[in-house]
């Protein structure tokens, strides 16, 4: 694929690498992994293929072969999304304005070329590894592509009931962190927007000041992507798929993963609530999106065909 125009921040992503917290190295990999899961799904490949992470503004890609796509998460005028589409050789792929949400993930059938760094094959930028050169794609780069095995057959689309309920101001589920006991019910009771300064390692939110009770600074802990941080202004931070792995500010709250999709897709303008949840609910909640999932994977299996 030769990229004609990258957008804003075009990279290479998969489902991250998993099992080196404790070494200082973040899970990265797709903000909204269930999008990623789906469009490999929807062209043949593995789920955790690496395909390529679409931010806020959509590339112009040039195809030397023909191939079978399919982009999920954030809509763009001009792309079909959620369904396999068909590029021919030399064809372009243009995006056009974004239209809802913040991340699309565009698959591709074969997958992205990428060689494992640390065990995943994702765009880690703050360490400049993995993915593309360890960076975002530029005008002029070349991504090479994996070849395909199979390819869809007939015409067909997915049921809309599995996709995440994406929205502008979702309702997002977390669990009480360490120290919620200091904070009372405010992270509850109050809307927050979604500031400029955002990115993949964290959202900052704004809207009405979260007041501790106790003084005194902390020791540092561990964190992950899902925990709600407040740094001493109040305003909190939502951690994201590139976290660090140690945090010093207090831990009000963490995000239910089977939620955290809701998350990567606001952009900045947009809003979230949060509402009490506990691990039980999170745990049944992941374990029935996984039952989508396996549906899904069986619902495909007929529609494929070899090379």
């Amino acid at each position: 694929i030769r990229v004609i125009r990258a957008g804003i921040l075009t990279t290479v992503q998969d489902l991250g690498r998993r099992g080196l917290l404790a070494q200082g190295v973040p899970n990265g990999g797709a903000a909204d992994p269930f999008a990623l899961r789906v469009a490999n799904l929807l062209v043949g490949n593995a789920e955790d293929a690496p395909a390529l992470e679409i931010t806020l503004t959509g590339p112009e890609l040039e195809f030397a072969q023909a191939a079978w796509v399919a982009v999920c998460g954030a809509r763009f005028e001009d792309v079909p999304a959620w369904r396999p589409l068909r590029v021919e050789s030399g064809g372009r792929l243009r995006f056009g304005r974004r239209t809802q949400g913040c991340r699309a993930y565009l698959s591709v059938s074969g997958g992205i070329d990428a060689e494992p760094v640390m065990g995943g094959r994702g765009t880690f930028l703050a360490a400049g590894l993995g993915g593309f050169h360890g960076r975002a794609l530029r005008e002029g780069d070349t991504v090479r592509l994996m070849p395909a095995a199979r390819h869809p057959a007939g015409h067909w689309s997915i049921d809309e009931r599995i996709r995440p309920h994406y929205s502008r101001e979702p309702d997002v589920r977390v669990m009480p962190g360490s120290h919620a006991g200091e904070f009372g019910d405010a992270l509850y009771s109050g809307r927050f927007g979604v500031t400029p300064v955002s990115d993949r390692m964290g959202i900052r939110l704004d809207g009405p000041a979260l007041v501790r009770s106790t003084r005194g600074d902390l020791v540092s802990s561990a964190v992950a992507p899902g925990t709600v941080q407040v740094p001493p202004d109040g305003h909190p931070i939502v951690l994201m798929a590139d976290a660090q792995t140690l945090g010093g500010y207090p831990r009000i709250a963490h995000a239910a993963t089977v939620d955290m999709p809701l998350l990567a897709q606001l952009a900045p303008g947009d809003a979230v609530r949060f509402i009490r949840s506990s691990v039980a609910e999170a745990h049944a909640l992941a374990h029935a999106q996984e039952h989508r999932l396996g549906l899904l994977r069986q619902g495909l299996a007929g529609k494929f065909v070899p090379l």
